[in-house]
């Protein structure tokens, strides 16, 4: 009985340190999601199951959100090489002996449940193993670099091989996050982006390392109006979707280009666009302003964090979170080029479900022990 009233009391200390924003605008999200992909697949028999299995990811999602919040997160600096090594000797396999579909090998097999794609969870192994490795030493010297940048580049390089240049590069922004907070001299960071700026000038101008339609898609950015019935076309039915939605949108399952199904992969990359277009530009204002709050939470968790493996790891948690949504709304308003990016918490998948809610149960463990006494921690 002691012992029961112990955790008991532990638990209610943890209830009332928890970032209960952080975490209720995050579940506020997905479920947002799950009408939408309702929405998205009413029209479509091939859809007819997403909207059952997002729910089930959900669910999931949230257990493990909850389980990883009462995981001391000093622990994953202590398991971040065996996480980091089965990671990547997954993403290995999965060049060989992986599941392909739409031109990509990227996923396992799991009969029944669906795929599971090892390259989601790579980003939370990624922050993790990074975090740990910068916090071996001040970085005093540049040529230490080779560190971190060799972390990311051995996942980072397996996986464009997939081919998944989306993955690839939130890879790079957990990296660039980390990088700005980690090293002490500004001049050092500096070359680190000159060194980004020249390798992504080299991969875009040659077709050595990008395939012939992501090269497409990047030129397309630049000239949207190039290909409209071929590598545009996604982005302007994209930008057609949501601009039909105007002020309050044309209603839950009245979208035309939502419904008709112009809009390709708007159950996952373009979800987005099923919400500007029923939900209307109050709808997408509500979903930003959802996404702050995340984003505002992770912060102060970064800020609560009390040693530098903490604020790092949390830093790099934040990065990954920001860039999807930078990349994914910026895409489908002709901001920022197509990349198979989903939006966190909202597009139908759940191998990115379960990477999300992952990554926010940690931020939650790290904002809950801010006073070093919940969870029994000194």
């Amino acid at each position: 009985m002691a012992v029961l009233a112990v955790r008991a009391a532990e638990l209610r200390r943890y209830a009332r340190r928890n970032n209960w924003l952080l975490a209720g605008c995050t579940v506020g999200i997905a479920l947002i999601g799950l009408v939408c992909i309702k929405s998205a697949g009413a029209h479509s028999p091939g859809a007819a199951g997403e909207f059952s299995k997002q729910t089930l990811y959900l669910v999931m999602g949230v257990a493990l959100m909850v389980g990883l919040s009462l995981v001391d997160y000093r622990n994953w600096r202590r398991w971040a090489l065996p996480l980091y090594v089965v990671n990547l000797l997954l993403l290995l396999f999965i060049l060989r002996g992986g599941h392909s579909a739409m031109g990509a090998q990227r996923w396992i097999s799991l009969g029944p449940l669906g795929t599971f794609q090892p390259s989601e969870p790579a980003k939370l192994v990624v922050a993790i193993a990074l975090a740990s490795v910068l916090c071996t030493t001040t970085y005093e010297k540049i040529v230490d670099l080779w560190k971190p940048l060799l972390t990311v580049a051995l996942p980072a390089l397996v996986i464009l091989k997939q081919p998944d240049l989306g993955t690839s590069l939130v890879l790079v922004a957990i990296l660039t996050v980390d990088l700005f907070f980690a090293l002490p001299k500004l001049g050092d960071f500096a070359i680190y982006l000159l060194g980004v700026l020249v390798v992504a000038a080299g991969a875009v101008g040659t077709s050595a390392v990008l395939k012939p339609f992501q090269r497409a898609r990047l030129f397309v950015f630049l000239n949207p109006k190039a290909d409209l019935r071929g590598a545009g076309y996604n982005l302007n039915q994209s930008e057609i979707a949501v601009g039909n939605g105007e002020l309050f949108g044309r209603g839950l399952y009245h979208g035309t280009q939502t419904q008709l199904n112009f809009v390709p992969e708007h159950s996952r990359d373009f979800i987005f666009t099923v919400l500007a277009e029923e939900w209307g530009f109050a709808g997408a204002l509500l979903l930003l302003a959802l996404y702050a709050a995340i984003l505002f939470g992770g912060i102060r968790t970064m800020l609560a964090a009390r040693e530098r493996f903490g604020f790092l790891l949390a830093a790099g948690l934040v990065g990954m979170l920001f860039f999807h949504l930078l990349v994914n709304v910026g895409m489908t308003l002709g901001i920022m080029p197509i990349t198979g990016i989903p939006l966190p918490f909202m597009s139908y998948g759940g191998s990115a479900m379960l990477t999300d809610f992952g990554a926010i149960g940690i931020l939650l463990n790290i904002y809950s022990q801010k006073d070093r006494d919940v969870l029994g921690n000194a």
